[in-house]
């Protein structure tokens, strides 16, 4: 099979007549006649007929033309693909993460991912709701949890670990606990009933960690956000499980009890199936998988 004969069959049949489908491709009218005669020949079938009002596809010439639509499209999209593979990234990319891992993390490093790729318009939408990447609400997700739908691509990041932490000013003045049993007489921050945690797991574990059985231990505090706790923390109100990567960051943060183990849970890199090969997604995420590993997370 001639491919150029095809692309001229395409293009006559598109354009109704051999005047205007020359135009397109730059050809003669006799050129295009020529090819389209040729290929006739070849397939030994009529694929037009011809009046004086332009041309009319056969059945056969239909049943070619809907084949050589679909390669025309789907030629089109991998060109575009690969244009956009080999070229400089560019254009919007809509980020959407929790109000913690953005705040603390992750806006801190747009700096050196801009810089890098300045031609990226990024988006941050940070939100505790997760955001419908099917209805494109935002392009790509940083989530705590895997992903439900079942189009979605995901890649997981890293292990979000839950440490206890305390600010050193709250130290200085209460002291530093030696067992889970000394937590009885500290102050402790904790999750409020409002709040939603990423997967189903007791968040509020530090309250019974060595307490004696019947004893309830009482927060200092209850907040509804991890940011939230972590911004009591560090202003040394008191001791709270907190996720370590927010200890790293913070670089003022005392571990406390370091034997003591909270809950733990994987993070996942989420995008939609149809943008699987673009250059925005891939660069982004290589970006997060790079620094991730950097920081020892």
């Amino acid at each position: 099979m001639d491919w150029d004969k095809i692309r001229v069959f395409h293009a006559v049949a598109q354009a109704g007549s051999f005047t205007h489908a020359g135009e397109a491709l730059n050809l003669s009218q006799s050129a295009v006649s020529r090819q389209i005669s040729a290929l006739e020949k070849s397939m030994e079938v009529t694929l037009f007929h011809r009046h004086a009002r332009g041309l009319i596809l056969t059945e056969q010439g239909e049943l070619l033309y809907r084949t050589a639509k679909d390669l025309s499209s789907r030629l089109n999209m991998t060109v575009g693909r690969i244009k956009e593979s080999t070229e400089r990234p560019q254009g919007p990319l809509r980020v959407t993460t929790t109000v913690a891992f953005g705040s603390v993390w992750l806006t801190s490093r747009m700096k050196a991912f801009l810089e890098t790729y300045p031609d990226i318009d990024m988006s941050l939408m940070l939100a505790d709701d997760e955001l419908d990447l099917s209805m494109r609400a935002a392009d790509v997700a940083i989530r705590m949890i895997p992903p439900r739908q079942p189009d979605l691509i995901q890649r997981r990041l890293m292990t979000m670990r839950y440490h206890v932490f305390a600010a050193p000013g709250y130290l200085k003045k209460h002291g530093m606990p030696k067992t889970p049993q000394d937590l009885g007489h500290h102050r402790i921050i904790v999750y409020g009933e409002e709040a939603h945690p990423p997967v189903n797991i007791n968040l509020n574990w530090l309250l019974e960690a060595g307490a004696k059985d019947g004893v309830e231990r009482r927060p200092v505090l209850k907040v509804n956000s991890v940011y939230g706790i972590f911004r009591a923390v560090q202003s040394g109100l008191g001791i709270a499980a907190i996720p370590d990567y927010m200890s790293r960051e913070s670089g003022n943060l005392v571990e406390v009890l370091p034997e003591l183990r909270g809950p733990s849970f994987d993070s996942f890199f989420v995008y939609p199936e149809e943008l699987r090969h673009s250059n925005r997604v891939a660069v982004f995420r290589d970006f997060l998988v790079r620094n991730i590993a950097e920081a020892g997370l």
